[in-house]
Parts: structure tokens; C-alpha cells; sequence
């Protein structure tokens, strides 16, 4: 039998996309290649759906179940709780992914780990399975992650919010910009949240793995993978080996997760634009406003006299569940009552609202497309960044704050929306202004001119020869497995 490597993706589809990605690496090096998907899709995994298109879009990859039997803790006769932990759902696969394990010795020669699945580690090592972790962010979230145990410990009972309300003296981890407190994760502002301990203890955890795969390029984050790789994250524990293997980026020949192979209305929408003409706004899986918010970025956008391409999804409830629902389950937005009234009509000849989902890296690669309102998910970011689009960045939840400081501080490749994360929402005078500033000013081109490098950059570091792609043979060699090409 072919040496196989077993792909464990965490919940959602902005985990199951880059995961897909990289098993196309491997299955071009010559191994066969299974990834796992959790059922049901209640669970906050993705949909069958999705499960499927994703089955019918990669017919080389084998897809194999890992049955969920029991309840989440409240999940029965009660809501669910605010916040769902996806460490809990994902442990209650260990057994079938024994199961799984055992039946396909000896040929498995490696489990790649969504961080998510940490705990899985215990099951590998019981089998004598080499098992890696596969961080679908980037370097420089990694390096908070890593050292937010330490950095936690050194506060002692006192919380990363606590420090001037979140508003205090810049945070200086190794490798990172220096951050506020409050650009940390939410849940990292109280240390006594039950959720952030687990990401705390996950964290910790990450070093036990034998390597740890990320979705980066060495060149877009330099400086957080040399703390990595000199170990500074992680003080008075050794760090396992740190490969970039990215950019892994849907590649914009059809969806990887949606049974829709036709092309979407908007991309002959912006196939009359001009060049560089278009504001893309696209907030991920989960990001949506409520609907004051909504208004004010539909007047900004109106005000500010440029096209655009915006994305607008449904407002979530604010509950746990919602956060863990599936993508597909939530309904088509109300665009009449959600937006103001007339704006439809009035921004009709310069502007396009597309219900729900867009192709978004084709729409970012297509030669209209001038600049990216992102909530700065990784998955987005790099899309960004690979097709050579400057960034305004809004993050919305998880990492995405500290993916800001990364864009914004050290790469230099967007822009910050200033007001996100405020209890009123970001005004449409910043929407407007921000707009004509990326599309119109001297600091705009000078941004426009860094994203384009950086887009040639990312390009190379996946040929033969580049960074991520040594990084990668390099990751083979050390299990033995595959063929170097």
C-alpha cells in the first residue's frame, strides 16, 4: 500500500479549505492522502453539503467519517451555551479516529492535526503514530499562541484586561509587533473564562507534536518564524520543527466546498468594471452586522463615490450555536429591510450587493478588483495578499485582531478601520474616508505598489526551488514518506 498521510481538519469550512490544499501538496509528492470529516454537521462541522462537494472537487483525496454518537453537554432540552467548545465536540471523535487508525496501519505514516484536535495527540501516540500540526493561521498568531501560556503565568491572578481596561501598555511577545491587550482574543481579557483556559491548555500542547506545519510564507512573516525556530516563543520548552508551506489559498478553479461550478453573476458584474476600480467587502463564514451597522456602511460606501462589491450575510443570533452553525444554515438577508432605504437604487449604476457568499478569490484575482474590505481571517488575508490587493482591515472574532496588527504594523499591506470592537458601530464617515483613501490617495498607490511584491513574493515561495516548497520536502524527509519532486 501507497505511505498515507491521515488529515484531521478542525470545525468549520475556513478550517476544512486550507486542509484540503495541503493534502493536494502531498498527493502531488506522491502519497496517498485521507482526510477526516466529523459528522454531523450539527456539531458545527461542515455541512454534508459541503462534505460532498468537497468529495466530488478532489476525487484523488479519500474522505472518511468520524461518527460523532453522543450529545454535547447542553445541547439537549436546553439552549446551548454562549460559547460551544470545539475541543469538547472534536474529542468525542478520538474513538472513531482510533478506530480508523488501527484499521489502516502500517501504512499511515503521518497525522496532520488541525490545532483544534490536540487532544488527538494522545491517540497517535498510543498507536506509535508520527502526528504534526497543521496551524491554519499564520506565523504571527502562532507565536501569540505559543506564548500566551508564559505570558499568562507571569500575570499571575491578574487578566490581560485588567491592564488598563485592555487599553494599557503595549503587550512585546517574541516575534510580534507590540499589541494592546485588547487585540487579543476575547476570551484572553478574563483569565478566569472557561474557554480561554482550554485554548491555553491547547496551546501548551502544540510543542508535543513532532512538527508543526503552517500556513505561511517565511518571506510575510520573517520575524515571528525566527522566534518560532529559536525557540524564544516557548521558554524552557523545546519547539518541534516549524515548516511554511504556504500560501495555501483556494486556487480560483472552483469552489472547493460548493456544488456550484457556474460562474457567479458578480464576476460579469466586475468583468464591465474598470481596472482596479472595485472595493471588494467580505467579512468570512461567520462575520455579518447587525443591521444599524449595515446602514452605516452602506451610506460610507455611498458617500464615498467608488464602486464596489459587497457581500452581506444575515445578522447571527448571539449565542454560542450560532457561532458553531453551519455556514448553509443561516437565511438569505433582507436586502430591502436591511439596508437603507433607496441605496439599492441610487449606488445601482457603481455598485453591486450580493446576497450571502461570492467566489472570493476569483473576485479578488479578477483585474477590477482595487482593494479588499477583510475581517482579516487568514484564509482571507492570504487571498489578499496572493492576488496583490491592498487591505482595509475590520477583524470581527478569534485571532483576527492580532492578524490586523500583522497586516497593518509590520507587513504594511492594509489598513486599520478604525472603531471595530467598539459598542457603536464603525461610522459610515470612516467607511468613507478609508475608501477614498486606499483608492484615491498617494499612501493608497504606495500601498498598492507593496501589495503587488508581496503577491510575487507569495508566488515564488510555492515553485520549485522557493521557501514553502523546500520547507515542504524537507517535512517529507523527515518521516520518510513521498517522493521529492
Amino acid at each position: 500500500m501507497r505511505d498515507t498521510v491521515v488529515l484531521h481538519p478542525g470545525l468549520g469550512v475556513g478550517h476544512l479549505v486550507p486542509t484540503l490544499e495541503l493534502a493536494r501538496l502531498f498527493l502531488r509528492h506522491g502519497l496517498a492522502v485521507t482526510v477526516l470529516l466529523v459528522e454531523p454537521s450539527g456539531s458545527g462541522a461542515p455541512s454534508a453539503a459541503a462534505r460532498a462537494a468537497a468529495a466530488n472537487n478532489n476525487p484523488s483525496i479519500h474522505f472518511h467519517a468520524l461518527s460523532l454518537l453522543e450529545e454535547v453537554e447542553g445541547e439537549k432540552g436546553s439552549p446551548p451555551p454562549r460559547e460551544c467548545d470545539p475541543f469538547a465536540v472534536l474529542r468525542r471523535a478520538n474513538a472513531p479516529l482510533r478506530d480508523y487508525l488501527r484499521s489502516a496501519l502500517p501504512s499511515v505514516r503521518a497525522l496532520v492535526l488541525d490545532m483544534f484536535c490536540v487532544d488527538a495527540l494522545d491517540v497517535a501516540a498510543g498507536l506509535g503514530v508520527p502526528a504534526y500540526l497543521f496551524y491554519t493561521s499564520g506565523a504571527t498568531s502562532l507565536a501569540v499562541s505559543l506564548h500566551l501560556p508564559h505570558a499568562q503565568a507571569a500575570l499571575g491572578a491578574r487578566s490581560f484586561g485588567g491592564i488598563g481596561d485592555g487599553d494599557g501598555a503595549p503587550l512585546r511577545f517574541p516575534g510580534v509587533p507590540p499589541f494592546r491587550p485588547r487585540e487579543l482574543p476575547t476570551g484572553a481579557l478574563d483569565r478566569d473564562n472557561e474557554l480561554y483556559r482550554k485554548f491555553l491548555r491547547a496551546f501548551q500542547r502544540i510543542p508535543e507534536s513532532r512538527g508543526i506545519l503552517v500556513n505561511t510564507l517565511e518571506w510575510l512573516e520573517a520575524t515571528a518564524v525566527a522566534a518560532l525556530r529559536d525557540g524564544a516563543c516557548v521558554p524552557g520548552r523545546p519547539t518541534p520543527p516549524v515548516y511554511c508551506v504556504g500560501p495555501l489559498v483556494s486556487g480560483g478553479d472552483g469552489d472547493q466546498v460548493n456544488n456550484n461550478n457556474k460562474r457567479h453573476a458578480c464576476l460579469e458584474w466586475l468583468d464591465a468594471q474598470p481596472e482596479k476600480s472595485v472595493v471588494f467587502l467580505c467579512f468570512g463564514s461567520m462575520g455579518s452586522f447587525p443591521k444599524r451597522q449595515l446602514e452605516e456602511i452602506a451610506t460610507g460606501l455611498e458617500k464615498s463615490g467608488q464602486r464596489f462589491l459587497w457581500v452581506v450575510r444575515n445578522p447571527r443570533r448571539d449565542d454560542g450555536a450560532s457561532m458553531l452553525a453551519n455556514d448553509h444554515q443561516q437565511p438569505e438577508p433582507d436586502l430591502d429591510e436591511l439596508l437603507p432605504e433607496g441605496f439599492l437604487e441610487r449606488t445601482g449604476g457603481r455598485g453591486l450587493v450580493v446576497k450571502s457568499w461570492a467566489p472570493q478569490a476569483e473576485v479578488l484575482r479578477h483585474g477590477a478588483t482595487g482593494a479588499f474590505v477583510t475581517h482579516c481571517g487568514w484564509n482571507s488575508t492570504l487571498e489578499g495578499v496572493t492576488a496583490g490587493v491592498p487591505l482595509l482591515c475590520w477583524p470581527l472574532y478569534a485571532e483576527q485582531r492580532v492578524n490586523k496588527v500583522f497586516v497593518v504594523e509590520e507587513a504594511r499591506l492594509g489598513v486599520e478601520m478604525a472603531g471595530y470592537g467598539a459598542e457603536t458601530a464603525v461610522a459610515a464617515e470612516e467607511v468613507e474616508s478609508k475608501v477614498r483613501w486606499v483608492m484615491g490617495s498617494e499612501e493608497g498607490r504606495a500601498l498598492r505598489g507593496r501589495a503587488e511584491v508581496a503577491k510575487e513574493r507569495a508566488l515564488e515561495a510555492l515553485e520549485q526551488g522557493g521557501t514553502s516548497h523546500n520547507d515542504l520536502l524537507e517535512f517529507l524527509r523527515g518521516f520518510d514518506g513521498g517522493a521529492s519532486h
